[in-house]
């Protein structure tokens, strides 16, 4: 890829400012502080603010490696509400888990309790990051309003209710989909249309940067269905085989292996088309975007 030393720096950048971010574990309540830092800054694989950088870079802009950019605080706002979805999904109330980013979640590693409030400050953090983006204001609140309805009930959280209703129960195809559309495409959406709005991208540019997340999402999560049923936990950093432990229906469950396979190679056909108005007449702008939605596509983890 030829964006590869271009992502990691991204990945750096970003990393250098949640830790900027996220208040320090000395200062009081120490225990949530601490907690907040170790659900966000452990190994994670960044993609959602990696895509906040790549879509501004995709309109030919990027951010600089001296200057506080706009790009700065969407990305770390988007990595906090996906990280505060993350604590709350693995709490006994909803899917119990007891392994994420390859050790134990903030619920077994402190509490409970704590991991609630992590959840809560981590969501208001992000708003806090965003509302402080260096940009005009008008494309501050537009991606304030696009991160908010990313988050919501009629996005991820909703999706989430969804998921939980569905616990045990089949589920079409497309009921599927409209789920895994809040519960996981909506941040993805969200993270490449905010890289759009606090680069001045025309509704055209944002409508095209909005089908390219809504198309990496669905490819996401027909992957990680795949990666659920074929992978293992070392390998994933959280438990494998838990879709099917718990009834959840998946893409897999629904379509077998191959036919999950089969239905990502089709959704990676049109990605590749989605992205076509940035990648083609030799345009290098767009090659981040387009190189995380190979990496989506083709992940092991």
């Amino acid at each position: 890829m030829r964006s590869k030393a271009t992502l990691e720096a991204w990945r750096a950048r970003v990393d250098e400012a949640l830790a900027r971010q996220l208040p320090d574990d000395a200062l009081e309540p120490r225990t949530l502080h601490a907690a907040m830092r170790y659900a966000v800054l452990g190994d994670g694989k960044r993609l959602r603010p990696l895509l906040v950088y790549a879509a501004g870079a995709a309109l030919g802009a990027s951010p600089t490696a001296s200057a506080e950019d706009a790009l700065d605080h969407a990305a770390v706002a988007i990595e906090l509400v996906h990280a505060y979805s993350l604590v709350h999904d693995d709490l006994p109330a909803m899917d119990d888990d007891a392994l994420r980013r390859g050790r134990p979640t903030v619920h077994i590693a402190y509490d409970e309790a704590t991991a609630i409030l992590v959840g809560d400050a981590l969501q208001s953090e992000a708003f806090l990051a965003l509302a402080s983006a260096p940009a005009p204001a008008e494309a501050v609140r537009a991606a304030l309003r696009e991160l908010a309805h990313a988050a919501g009930s009629r996005g991820m959280c909703g999706g989430q209710a969804i998921d939980m209703a569905m616990t045990g129960r089949a589920q079409s195809l497309e009921a599927l989909a409209t789920m895994h559309r809040l519960k996981t495409g909506a941040l993805i959406e969200a993270a490449v249309v905010m890289g759009g709005v606090l680069r001045g991208a025309d509704p055209a540019t944002l409508e095209a940067l909005r089908r390219v997340g809504a198309m990496l999402g669905l490819a996401f999560q027909i992957k990680d269905d795949l990666l659920d049923a074929e992978a293992d936990s070392a390998t994933l950093g959280k438990t494998a085989g838990k879709d099917e432990a718990q009834g959840k229906s998946t893409y897999v469950t629904l379509l077998g292996l191959d036919g999950a396979r089969a239905r990502l190679d089709d959704v990676a056909r049109d990605l590749d088309a989605a992205l076509a108005p940035f990648t083609d007449s030799g345009n290098d702008n767009g090659q981040a975007l387009s190189d995380l939605a190979v990496m989506a596509v083709r992940r092991s983890r």
